[in-house]
């Protein structure tokens, strides 16, 4: 969680750590929303979450007056995800086994991943030639032209634009029988008003949050890990927690001449 400046307006701050639970869970969430002053959470106006509805049941218990929102950044990556659910099910029923050197759509795996705009001239012939040759029903294709749709929803500048992107999102889902976009396309109306409040928020993400878990990682890494859950949350606290520490001035010490020499 990140403080939000004022209504409607969100700008990132430097993150920082507020503090490290046990438990991954909503009930854990609960607990440690419970446990700040009334004061403290009516200061939160925005909170940027991954697509958990668990999370989001349990910051609603105690911050129904925050604006949720989805990060923009995980929506993507759910869309990526289905064009690697659609990619190895063709795949296998087209060659008879998993992905190899070889395989045409093993060897554009990545291009089907990448920005569009990022492709060049030799990226755009090989990613078609794999797709002629490795997706005979054109469902990889679609996944991938599915995917594209979900970025131009986050290239709109106002909620209108981006409902008429969703509108366009949603058709392209439902155009064919590729089970996988369908079950995406039910995903991301579920979390509509969340992808939505994106647009109303200035951008609001998580950003700040994965920052952290960075650190988060490299902390783990030098401590070879911890054994006891209260050192290693002190740790954390004591790196990420955005701790201001008060120096005293240094005295400075009376100097002294050079020593005379007979």
């Amino acid at each position: 969680m990140t403080p939000c400046t004022s209504p409607g307006s969100w700008t990132p701050p430097p993150a920082a750590w507020l503090d490290v639970v046990r438990d991954r869970t909503a009930k854990a969430v609960i607990a440690w929303l419970g446990e700040r002053a009334p004061e403290w959470l009516e200061r939160i106006g925005v909170v940027a979450l991954d697509a958990h509805r668990g999370y989001a049941n349990a910051v609603g218990v105690h911050l129904g007056h925050a604006t949720l929102v989805v990060d923009h950044f995980h929506i993507i990556q759910l869309a990526n995800r289905v064009i690697d659910d659609v990619r190895r099910r063709v795949q296998q029923h087209t060659t008879g086994h998993r992905g190899r050197a070889g395989d045409p759509l093993y060897g554009v795996r990545k291009l089907l991943l990448k920005a569009c705009e990022d492709l060049d001239t030799r990226g755009w012939h090989k990613l078609a030639r794999g797709l002629e040759r490795g997706d005979p029903d054109g469902e990889a294709a679609a996944a991938w032209q599915l995917k594209e749709l979900t970025r131009d929803l986050y290239r709109a500048s106002t909620v209108a634009g981006a409902r008429e992107a969703l509108e366009v999102f949603y058709a392209w889902a439902h155009s064919g029988n590729v089970p996988e976009m369908r079950r995406f396309a039910g995903t991301v109306q579920r979390w509509e008003d969340e992808m939505l409040a994106y647009f109303t928020t200035g951008g609001a993400s998580n950003g700040p949050t994965e920052a952290v878990n960075l650190s988060i990682k490299q902390i783990k890494r030098v401590g070879r890990g911890f054994r006891n859950f209260d050192n290693y949350r002190l740790r954390l606290l004591l790196h990420c927690g955005g701790c201001n520490w008060q120096h005293q001035p240094a005295a400075r010490l009376r100097a002294r001449g050079p020593r005379l020499v007979a």
